[in-house]
């Protein structure tokens, strides 16, 4: 026989269920006889009438039917071992708990976070006391199966969850590494960009200060030499100042001394005109003047 773990949940003593010849056993390890009452040339008797099942019996069905007998194979033999169906005492359970500690001890199972093994052995546990619960009363050891049941589908679920999250976040990983590639890509691409536009704009910066180096040269000739020409023309209007102060007394001196010939001129002919016309005279003589 393999022997198997240490388990917290009591078993019976294991059964040969299957030989290597062929020959098969009960579950509890007898053949099945013939009664020595009845002979093989024995007239047929009625069947019996169905009897109640014992309650023993009942009890054992459903503690079969929540904790099933385990089997295992060695060589060509398979064995059966079934949960005791022994009940527990206060004795049992103050060492079920010392040997849970014990295997944890043992076992180096971790005392936070999720460790398979202190899983295995609190469920080997709770197993054990729901097999002790179920000896002394079925209703009780029903009701904390579907308890256990509930517990082991609600892992379970959180196990399905907990997969596919981790599959939809290896995805989301893998996904934000080619994004991370392409960005890595592109801001490559954009630094390179920035290069040539930094380098155009110093060779424009280059052209602007030639440009502007050029213009102040130049304005500076433009401005010199606007400044000789106002100098130029100040000195000739200065020039022209004086010439036309020359002439201008040069022609007053020529203009009274014609306006004086011209008083005597017609002082003379007024003299000679008779006085009807002395009036006409006159005024033409204003009006020269």
């Amino acid at each position: 026989m393999i022997p198997l773990g240490d388990s917290l949940l009591k078993y019976d003593t294991p059964v040969l269920i299957s030989h290597s010849s062929g020959t098969s056993r009960s579950p509890k390890g007898r053949s099945f006889r013939v009664s020595p009452e009845q002979s093989l040339d024995a007239t047929p008797v009625p069947p019996p009438k169905p009897k109640t099942v014992p309650l023993e019996q009942q009890h054992e069905e459903i503690l079969n039917a929540i904790l099933p007998p385990r089997e295992w194979t060695e060589g060509t033999d398979v064995w059966l071992q079934k949960v005791s169906s022994v009940p527990g005492t206060r004795k049992d359970v103050l060492k079920l708990g010392e040997h849970l500690d014990s295997l944890l001890e043992k076992r180096q199972a971790r005392l936070h976070g999720i460790c398979p093994v202190r899983r295995e052995l609190f469920s080997q546990c709770f197993d054990e006391l729901i097999r002790q619960a179920t000896v002394s009363c079925a209703e009780q050891g029903l009701l904390l199966g579907r308890v256990r049941d509930e517990i082991n589908m609600t892992l379970a679920t959180y196990r399905s969850i907990y997969e596919s999250s981790m599959a939809f976040g290896m995805r989301k990983v893998l996904q934000a590494e080619r994004s991370q590639d392409d960005t890595h890509t592109r801001v490559a691409e954009l630094e390179r960009e920035k290069l040539d536009l930094v380098k155009q704009l110093n060779e424009e910066k280059a052209k602007c200060e030639a440009v502007e180096k050029k213009e102040t040269e130049r304005r500076k000739v433009e401005e010199r030499k606007h400044a000789e020409e106002i100098q130029d023309l100040k000195r000739r209007n200065e020039q022209l100042k004086e010439q036309g102060i020359k002439g201008t007394g040069a022609h007053r001196l020529e203009t009274q001394t014609s306006t004086k010939s011209i008083y005597r001129m017609g002082f003379t002919c007024f003299s000679s005109f008779p006085r009807k016309r002395l009036g006409e005279v006159r005024l033409r003589s204003l009006v020269v003047w």
